[in-house]
């Protein structure tokens, strides 16, 4: 696995978690940021043909 890819999966798992942490806290500003920044992720992942596999949220 190369550094981008590595780099990138790295990025969606603490998204993913921090997404998880702001909707347990009931914080709505930040679950919608985390989400869109998911998202936004998950995009790049798509376009460099990098597999994200099974969301966690």
């Amino acid at each position: 696995m190369d550094a981008f890819t590595a780099g990138l999966l790295q990025r969606i798992r603490a998204a993913e978690s921090h997404l998880t942490q702001a909707r347990d806290e009931g914080d709505e500003f930040a679950a919608e940021v985390e989400q869109g920044e998911l998202d936004d992720l998950r995009r790049l992942a798509a376009e460099h043909g990098v597999e994200v596999g099974a969301a966690s949220v």
